[in-house]
This record gives structure tokens, C-alpha cells and sequence, in this order.
């Protein structure tokens, strides 16, 4: 019973967290798996001691050059920009590391996959790392506030043209994905429904001089407008309201979590008994509770790839590495995701798209720099015959495949070449 509870809770950390060490779970098989998921479902706190260790760093928001600006001050702001990328990116990482309960982190990095906003087109990690805390201190709550707030957000503003959104030419961006990728999911609207909702976010903005979002009253279109069937005078927080509030929202949203934090889907029968506790007040913490304490959520072991973030991070906890310089960021610009820099506003791919042989390589190299640097002691003064379940511990991996347990067997006297193969290993890569 010990055994697969502590199976059970492994589960739960590597969704819900980015994996567990030996004594996590040891405390977590004494505490239960109802009693986990309620510490770990909990809101950011500052008195975690791995987030008082990773102080978020604080930029100036850059002002763009202007049309008369020279090419030696046009380099300068670039060379400032990539600057406070880098530096914002290591600082989430390090934070994801860091973090005593990665649950929070993992959310605010969901979210940030859901409402995908890219630093290369925003060119502010100010405003980027004010998103980022918006996720993480409104990604628990109901889902109606957080589709607002993430509305009227000043980098999702920049990233989706809001300001271009005005009454004689609606802009559609922003209403077209808040449909289609934030609130709705494709085929749940039409055109004229974009269109519509366009209208009702014409005048908003974000103020650079002031640091604020605004509502240009000249600029909004009062008429009517009909969304998803309603019809009204309606502004940018009506159409949140009506959007989120729809069936077919509610059936998005809970698809999306479990799509992320159990097993990826479009039409898994699983989701159905969450709707209700979601529907009831789009309550995100009561829907992750019910995601995991779901008899379904235990069934999905081994069927979501780590995405690179969720890789690196979970590798360097178990290592007691810290994400301390710019060798990580370039592991994962390798692997194909950087923190704060997503493709497009679809997000990154998940799953197999990561299962690519660049990527396994680069694993490869990652998995022996970090064993040669972090601490293996656990692995290194087990028997030579020991070490390969020991490396299992030390991964919170179940138990190790034939042909896993063969090819560590014969790298077994060097335990840091046993630990570089464990951590390629499909049972770690795959959650």
C-alpha cells in the first residue's frame, strides 16, 4: 500500500510540481495524498524560503526609440532589452528551482502557455515579469478575473495590438484569440462574433507616460453589439463576462487543465465530472483540486512529455543545482523554449514535438553537465548494483524499464555516467 501511495504522490509532483525529492514524498506518504494536494494547491506566499532566496530583479520600463532616434542609441536599447531578457528569464527559472511549493510556479508557467505573450514582441521585462506576477497571484482564483485582468494587461496589450483597436476600424486580434485560444477553443464562435467583440474593446489602453491602462471614451464604439447570442451596449468587461460564463468555456477551460496537468486531449471523458465544480463560480483552485484528486488524474502516469522548461527545472531540483548562469538558457533555447518567449500566441507544441533527436542530444549534453556538477552522493555511495534503483529515488521515477535497467547496469561502476543516462531516460522525460 506504501509502495503505491508513494507511486501515487510521485505522480502528483511531477504534475503539480516539477518532481519530488526522497524526502518530499517520505513526507508526503506521512501526510496523505488528500492532505498534499491541499498544501500544494495553495497560493504563492512569500514566506516560501526558495522564493525569498530568488527576489524578482526590477527593470525600468524602455522607452522605444523614436523615428529621429540614431543607430547607436537604436543598439543601445536592443543591447538593454536582450540584457533584461536574459536576466529575467534566469530569475524565473532560478525561482522555479528555488521554490519550496512549485505549485504555484508550475501554474504561473501554465498560464503563461494558455495567454501566451512574447518578450520579442513586447521589447519590456518589466512588463513581462508584471504579467508573470498577475499569473501567479490571480492564477487560483476565478477565471472571469483573470481573462479581465490578462485583458487589460499592459504586455498582452502590446502583444495583440490593443491599441489599435478604435471605433471607425475594430481591431480583431486580441477578440479573435481571447476566443479561439484563451476563453473559447476553435469552432465555438463566428466571425461576427469577433467582430462584435472587437467593437466592445475599442478605446482601451495602455498609457506609457503613465504606466496605466486607460479607457478613451472617443474611441470606444457605444452602439449595440450581439456576442455568442447576447445583445447590449457592451464594453471589453461585458464580453469577458458573457465568454467565460458560457458552456462552451467551461468545457475549454477544464479541457486545457487537463490537457496540461493530466493526460493531453480534446474530447477525454475524464473532464466531464469537473464541469460542475468549475461551472459553479470558475473557480481555478477548486478545479485543480478536483483534477487531482480524480481517480482519472492517477490513470494518466506516463502520458505527457516534460516539456524542456518542466525538464530543466525538475532535473536541477533533484541535482540541488541552481539555475546560475547562461549555459541553462542556451540548454533551452536548444530544446526549443525559452521562459517569457513563446512562438506565437498558441504557445508551445507538448509531447511528441519535444521527442526529436536535436532534442535528445541536447539532453544529453545538459544531463552530463549537471551530474558532473550536482550532488549524486546518494547515487555514488550505493553499491554499484544499487545505484540504478538508487537513481530512481533520487528521480522520483517509478521503477526503471528492461531495456532502461540493461543500460544502466553496464555504466554502473561510474555513477556519473549512470546518472547522465538516467536522466535521458524515457521513464524521466515522460511524466
Amino acid at each position: 500500500m506504501t509502495d503505491s501511495l508513494r507511486s501515487d504522490l510521485a505522480h502528483l509532483y511531477r504534475r503539480a510540481g516539477f518532481g519530488a525529492t526522497p524526502a518530499e514524498l517520505d513526507a508526503a506518504v506521512t501526510a496523505g495524498y488528500a492532505a498534499t494536494v491541499a498544501s500544494l494547491v495553495a497560493p504563492a506566499t512569500t514566506s516560501d524560503a526558495g522564493v525569498r532566496a530568488t527576489p524578482a530583479p526590477t527593470f525600468d520600463v524602455v522607452e522605444r526609440p523614436g523615428k529621429n532616434a540614431t543607430t547607436a542609441q537604436r543598439k543601445q536599447v536592443a543591447a538593454t532589452l536582450r540584457s533584461d531578457a536574459s536576466e529575467s528569464m534566469l530569475w524565473w527559472l532560478d525561482r522555479m528551482v528555488m521554490c519550496t511549493n512549485p505549485f504555484p510556479e508550475k501554474l504561473t508557467f501554465f498560464w503563461h502557455g494558455h495567454f501566451a505573450t512574447a518578450i520579442q514582441k513586447v521589447r519590456s521585462a518589466a512588463l513581462m515579469l508584471r504579467q508573470n506576477e498577475l499569473f501567479r497571484s490571480a492564477g487560483l482564483g476565478a477565471f472571469d478575473a483573470l481573462d479581465l485582468a490578462v485583458a487589460k494587461d499592459p504586455a498582452m496589450m502590446l502583444w495583440l495590438d490593443t491599441a489599435q483597436d478604435v471605433a471607425s476600424h475594430p481591431n480583431e486580434n486580441f477578440a479573435r484569440e481571447n476566443m479561439e485560444l484563451f476563453t473559447l477553443g476553435y469552432g465555438n464562435y463566428t466571425e461576427a462574433d469577433v467582430r462584435e467583440a472587437a467593437r466592445c474593446y475599442t478605446g482601451w489602453r495602455y498609457n506609457r507616460s503613465t504606466d496605466a491602462f486607460v479607457e478613451m471614451a472617443r474611441l470606444h464604439d457605444n452602439g449595440s453589439k450581439t456576442v455568442l447570442g447576447q445583445t447590449g451596449t457592451f464594453d471589453g468587461g461585458d464580453v469577458v463576462r458573457i465568454l467565460t460564463n458560457s458552456d462552451a468555456s467551461h468545457r475549454w477551460i477544464c479541457t486545457r487543465v487537463w490537457s496540461r496537468f493530466a493526460k493531453t486531449t480534446t474530447t477525454d471523458p475524464a473532464v466531464v465530472p469537473l464541469l460542475p465544480t468549475y461551472a459553479a463560480g470558475l473557480d481555478i483552485r477548486a478545479l485543480m483540486m478536483a483534477a487531482f484528486m480524480s481517480p482519472d488524474f492517477l490513470a494518466t502516469k506516463g502520458q505527457l512529455v516534460k516539456q524542456p522548461i518542466e525538464y530543466v527545472v525538475g532535473a536541477l531540483r533533484a541535482l540541488k543545482l541552481r539555475a546560475d548562469g547562461p549555459k541553462y538558457l542556451a540548454v533551452l533555447k536548444n530544446l526549443g523554449q525559452l521562459p517569457f518567449d513563446p512562438p506565437n500566441v498558441g504557445g508551445w507544441p507538448y509531447d511528441d514535438a519535444w521527442l526529436t533527436t536535436a532534442a535528445s542530444l541536447t539532453r544529453l549534453e545538459f544531463a552530463g553537465m549537471i551530474a558532473e556538477r550536482g550532488d549524486i552522493s546518494s547515487v555514488a555511495d550505493a553499491a554499484a548494483s544499487d545505484r540504478a534503483d538508487a537513481a530512481a529515488l533520487l528521480l522520483s521515477v517509478d521503477a526503471w524499464g528492461p531495456q532502461t535497467r540493461v543500460a544502466l547496469a553496464q555504466v554502473a561502476s561510474n555513477p556519473v555516467a549512470l546518472m547522465t543516462l538516467a536522466l535521458c531516460a524515457p521513464e524521466y522525460v515522460v511524466n
